[in-house]
C-alpha cells in the first residue's frame, strides 16, 4: 500500500523549527482529507497541520513536546489501506508512538558534537550549556571556525530577539582577522535567569497553582526583556474625537450592510498613527547597540486580546499607503483570524510600531510596554463624554464633547520627551481635524 509522508511545514521565512504540542489523531485512526492531524507551535503563533490525503495514520515519528526542524517527516499515512493491515517494513502498534528510524537533523548534529575530540570540545561551542537560541547554520559555522561558546555568547545578535545570524558570525570573524573585538550583546540575561534569582513564593492552603501556558510564558519573557532593555518614558495627551464619533455613528449601519462587517474606531486611529509616523520617521526606528535602524516601511502592530486571555499582535503592513477602507478591511480580517488561531507566522512579525487599545475594556489610559525591537507604543484610552470649553468668535462656551486620552510609551535612549510630545500633538491634530464628510 502507498505511504504518504507528513512533513513539518515551513511556517514563515524566519521559522526553522516548531514544537509538536498535541497529536489530534492517534496511530491506527482513519484520516479524512483536510482532517487536523497535529497541533504545532512556534515562537510566533500556534497552528494545525491538516492531512493532505485520506487514509490511516500508521506511524508517528515524534512525541508531543518534541522540537522538530521544518522539512522533517513527522508521520506516515497509509492510503487505501485495509483494516488491520500493516506496512510491509515495520510492525506498528496502534497504541504506541514509534521511534524515529532515522535521527532528526538536530539529533544528528548533537551526535556529531559528541564524537569530536577533547580538543575540539574545548574549542567548539557546547550549546546545551547556553540559554540562547542558535540556528543549525550558526552552530555549524561555530564548529567549522572553532568559535567557543563564550565567544559566541558575546556576539551581538541582529536577528529577532537578539538571535545571532550568519552575517553576525561573518562580521565577528572579519573583526577577529582585523584584530578588532566585538562589543558584547546589549541583550539582557534571559528572564529565566531573573526567575531563578527571585524568592520562592509560598502557596497557602486552598491556593491553586497553575503553570503558565506556552504563549503566556513567551509574553512574560518578552515583557521582562523589554523593561530590561529600554528605559521607558510615557507621555499623555487628550483629544476631542467628537467628529470621529459622530461620523462613525452616521456611516456604520450603511457600511455594515454594504461590506458585511463592522467599522470600529481602531482602524481610524491606526490610519492617523501611520500618517503621523510618516511625518516623524525618528519614531519608526529600531536600535542595534549604538546604531539606529530607520525603517523604510510603516508596519503597525495592533495588540489583540484572545479568548484564552493571552495577547497577540498582528501587523498591518505599509499602513501609511492604505486608505481608510483598506485599513478597516485589513484590521477586521487580522482581528477575526487572530481570535480563531488562524494567523500565519509572517502576519505577526515585522512590525515597526504598535498600538494597544485600553478603551476596549473601558480603561481611561495606561502605560504600555514597548514591543521590542520597536522604540514606541501608542495606547488608546476609552472615549468618554466630558464638559469642555469651546472657543468661538463670539466667546467661550461649555459643551459636551467626546474626549479620549492617548499615551505614548517610548524608549528614552533614542526618543526624547520633545519628540514624543510632538508625535502625540500631531496625533491630536489629526484626530481633532478629522473630516466629518469623509467617504468610505
Amino acid at each position: 500500500m502507498a505511504k504518504f509522508e507528513i512533513i513539518m511545514p515551513k511556517l514563515g521565512e524566519s521559522i526553522i523549527e516548531a514544537t509538536i504540542t498535541r497529536w489530534v489523531k492517534n496511530v491506527g485512526e482513519s484520516v479524512e482529507e483536510d482532517d487536523s492531524l497535529v497541533e504545532i507551535a512556534t515562537d510566533k503563533v500556534d497552528s494545525e497541520i491538516p492531512s493532505p490525503v485520506e487514509g490511516k495514520l500508521v506511524k508517528i515519528l515524534f512525541n508531543e513536546g518534541d522540537v522538530v526542524p521544518v522539512g522533517t517527516v513527522i508521520a506516515w499515512i497509509e492510503m487505501d489501506g485495509e483494516e488491520g493491515e500493516k506496512p510491509a517494513d515495520e510492525d506498528v502498534k496502534t497504541d504506541d508512538v514509534a521511534k524515529p528510524e532515522k535521527e532528526s537533523p538536530l539529533e544528528e548534529q548533537k551526535q556529531e558534537s559528541t564524537e569530536t575530540t577533547i580538543t575540539d570540545q574545548e574549542n567548539n561551542a557546547d550549546f546545551s550549556k547556553s540559554e540562547r537560541f542558535y540556528s543549525p547554520l550558526v552552530k555549524s559555522m561555530a564548529k567549522t571556525e572553532n568559535i567557543s561558546l563564550s565567544e559566541l555568547e558575546k556576539i551581538t545578535g541582529s536577528g529577532r530577539d537578539n538571535r545571532v545570524t550568519k552575517s553576525d558570525v561573518v562580521a565577528y570573524l572579519d573583526q577577529q582577522k582585523a584584530g578588532g573585538t566585538q562589543i558584547q550583546a546589549s541583550a539582557p540575561a534571559k528572564p529565566a535567569s531573573v526567575a531563578k534569582s527571585a524568592p520562592v513564593v509560598p502557596s497557602g492552603e486552598g491556593d491553586q497553582v497553575v503553570e503558565m501556558d506556552r504563549m503566556r510564558k513567551l509574553i512574560a519573557d518578552h515583557m521582562v526583556m523589554s523593561k530590561q532593555v529600554s528605559p521607558h518614558v510615557t507621555s499623555f495627551i487628550d483629544a476631542d474625537v467628537t467628529h470621529i464619533v459622530n461620523w462613525r455613528n452616521r456611516v456604520k449601519d450603511n457600511f455594515s450592510k454594504r461590506e458585511g462587517e463592522k467599522i470600529t474606531f481602531t482602524p481610524i486611529f491606526i490610519h492617523a498613527a501611520a500618517q503621523a509616523l510618516r511625518e516623524f520617521p525618528q519614531i519608526n526606528v529600531s536600535l542595534d547597540g549604538y546604531h539606529i535602524i530607520y525603517r523604510k516601511n510603516i508596519n503597525i502592530g495592533m495588540a489583540t486580546a484572545l479568548p484564552s486571555g493571552n495577547l497577540i499582535v498582528p501587523v498591518i503592513r505599509n499602513a501609511d499607503q492604505k486608505n481608510l477602507l483598506g485599513v478597516v478591511k485589513n484590521v477586521n480580517d487580522l482581528a477575526n483570524r487572530a481570535r480563531i488561531n488562524k494567523l500565519l507566522p509572517d502576519e505577526i512579525q515585522g512590525g515597526t510600531f504598535t498600538i494597544t487599545n485600553f478603551g476596549s475594556f473601558d480603561s481611561l489610559t495606561g502605560t504600555p510596554i514597548i514591543n521590542q525591537p520597536q522604540v514606541a507604543i501608542l495606547g488608546l484610552g476609552a472615549i468618554r463624554k466630558q464638559p469642555r470649553v469651546i472657543e468661538t468668535p463670539e466667546g467661550d462656551l461649555i459643551g459636551i464633547r467626546h474626549i479620549m486620552i492617548l499615551s505614548l510609551a517610548y524608549d528614552h535612549r533614542i526618543v526624547d520627551g520633545a519628540l514624543g510630545g510632538k508625535y502625540l500633538k500631531r496625533m491630536k491634530e489629526l484626530l481633532e481635524g478629522f473630516d466629518p464628510e469623509t467617504q468610505i
